[in-house]
């Protein structure tokens, strides 16, 4: 089935789509001090072709300390239909941080001459320190305190951004989804349990609707080798 469209989302803003992948209990990680491995090479060859296809992908400040991720396409074809369709090669970078506990030297600062410099969010009383901190290393904007995920993509559909991935932590999907700003949801189960109450779960108390009066639609179930594919379209956004 093919991508949902912006004009499903809210107007005035980008079509926010939520990806993650998580054992069956839950989980996107596990307590130990690497980095549990949730995906395949299939999927995250899906995720790439994903990534190919939106203006931004966002990350919390977690994410960038616990993976160090660069935020790029990786398939060379992919970037190259991006630059022919007048797109720079990857998306723009996103980062999204409360404390401005984050390392210039990460990946995700990496200055390249093909893809725009980063774009920090930061909580108010982190902005002037953020900002000495990062150089020229990203632009960091002031989100409010605490961060406001709405106040993130005003900006971001100031800059042109239309379809927008976040790809976590458990935080930041908390975070767009209790303000009501996810209109589709990719979910990729790992066939295995992690069990341990310390580890990060793909969503943390927040005041999201729940329940079953609060459904989404199924737009995908796909097999990926042993994990499950769940595509919803989040009803309401």
């Amino acid at each position: 089935m093919g991508a949902l469209t912006a004009t499903e989302g809210r107007a005035g803003r980008p079509h926010v789509l939520a990806s993650v992948a998580m054992s069956l209990d839950g989980y996107i990680d596990d307590a130990g001090p690497c980095t549990l491995v949730l995906s395949d090479a299939e999927d995250l060859n899906r995720v790439d072709e994903v990534r190919a296809g939106v203006d931004a992908i966002l990350v919390g400040a977690g994410t960038v300390r616990a993976d160090d991720p660069r935020l790029l396409v990786r398939s060379g074809r992919r970037r190259d239909e991006r630059v022919a369709t007048g797109r720079p090669p990857s998306p723009l970078r996103v980062v999204l941080s409360a404390s401005g506990g984050l390392d210039p030297s990460s990946a995700v600062f990496a200055r390249r001459p093909d893809v725009a410099p980063t774009l920090v969010y930061a909580s108010s009383p982190a902005v002037a320190g953020l900002r000495a901190r990062l150089a020229d290393a990203a632009e960091v904007v002031d989100a409010g305190d605490p961060p406001d995920p709405a106040t993130v993509l005003a900006d971001l559909a100031g800059r042109g951004v239309e379809r927008l991935m976040v790809e976590g932590g458990g935080a930041v999907h908390t975070a767009f989804l209790t303000a009501g700003l996810v209109d589709e949801l990719q979910v990729v189960v790992a066939p295995f349990f992690v069990g341990d109450a310390r580890a990060p779960r793909f969503v943390r108390d927040g005041g999201f609707p729940q329940g079953p009066e609060h459904r989404m639609r199924l737009v995908e179930a796909r097999p990926i080798g042993d994990l499950v594919l769940l595509r919803y379209a989040v009803r309401g956004s």
